[in-house]
């Protein structure tokens, strides 16, 4: 069967990153999450995503890098901002792919709620997956201890019971993170009758599964049909934790099934993180917008000050960065032309 076609093809002699970008990208990602933080709880989530695109693309500009978006805000017609195919950076080697999502969790933000992220992945030129018309995808996550036992193919309750039995725990103890949509009832329904726990999410398929992989989490496994872009992020920060994700195209009608058929995606293929963000440098950064389980939203413990917290790894050195900043307020609206 024919494999998803490539995006634009590899060259093998472009430039690798070559030195750490990983906290340039926690200064992109903090400056979306400050530009969106003033319109937390204001209702109006379209204004909270621009501000957010805005501070991210403001700051991306002085990034070294020939960067290319492949995960974007949508097609150039759509996002005048941050759109697929966009070129960001000074233009200067590494030439990288870029996958953003500066407000992920629109609504959440938009309705003061939890788990509000800035998010920006890279990696090298022509690593990314390119999700084509292919909106959706059916997704399974884990740390890197049960990365060995997940399967799209198992029925769920299954999976669940071997997940138990690899940590030594009742199945009562294992917890599922599910996106609360109906499509998911079914799904709800086989982990529940095995007896697991699920915790419904309104939003944020990135944030769900950091908290999957995250050491001394309560979650144990990502499951649902969620967006495929954020797909392709959060297998390059699974790629940094060591962990696992699984990801099949789900076609949302006949018309977007035939689009991906005649563009060469085989759907019944099962995608894992190496063919999501097949690079060997892989670099992610996000910074909290609202608190959550994972990052610290933005917060304003003094007038004209703010404070941030962002994780930001990269998968040569497999660090992993917990950054705490406290921002001049006065200074930053100055240098970035009153944005934030």
């Amino acid at each position: 069967m024919a494999s998803p076609p490539p995006n634009g093809g590899s060259d093998p002699t472009r430039a690798k990153p070559d030195r750490n970008l990983a906290l340039e990208l926690a200064r992109v990602t903090e400056a979306a999450a400050l530009a969106a933080a003033p319109l937390v709880g204001m209702g109006d989530k379209e204004a909270a995503d621009q501000a957010a695109v805005d501070g991210m693309r403001h700051m991306l500009h002085s990034v070294q890098m020939d960067g290319v978006v492949v995960i974007g805000e949508g097609e150039k017609d759509e996002a005048p901002m941050l759109y697929n195919g966009e070129h960001i950076g000074d233009g200067s080697p590494p030439q990288v792919d870029i996958a953003v999502d500066p407000l992920e969790g629109t609504e959440l933000a938009a309705n003061g709620m939890p788990s509000a992220l800035a998010v920006i992945a890279l990696s090298e030129r022509g690593a990314m997956f390119n999700p084509g018309p292919c909106v959706y995808m059916e997704k399974l996550a884990g740390a890197p201890e049960i990365a060995d036992l997940l399967d799209l193919d198992r029925p769920l309750a299954d999976t669940v019971r071997l997940i138990a039995e690899r940590r030594g725990c009742a199945v009562e103890e294992v917890m599922v993170v599910v996106l609360d949509r109906p499509r998911h009832k079914e799904g709800i329904e086989a982990i529940r009758n095995a007896g697991a726990r699920v915790r419904l999410i309104l939003h944020g398929d990135v944030s769900a599964a950091l908290l999957a992989v995250t050491e001394r989490s309560r979650v144990d496994l990502l499951w649902g049909i969620g967006g495929t872009p954020e797909g392709v992020i959060t297998a390059a920060a699974i790629k940094c934790l060591g962990g696992q994700i699984l990801g099949r195209l789900w076609p949302r009608n006949d018309h977007e099934r035939q689009a991906a058929l005649d563009a060469g995606y085989d759907l019944d293929r099962v995608l894992d993180r190496d063919d999501l963000v097949a690079g060997d440098d892989v670099f992610f950064s996000a910074t909290g917008i609202t608190d959550g389980d994972v990052l610290q939203g933005v917060r304003y413990p003094t007038l004209g000050g703010a404070t941030t917290e962002s994780l930001v790894m990269r998968t040569r050195s497999g660090t992993v960065r917990r950054i705490r900043a406290t921002h001049d307020r006065a200074k930053l609206r100055s240098l970035r032309g009153g944005r934030l």
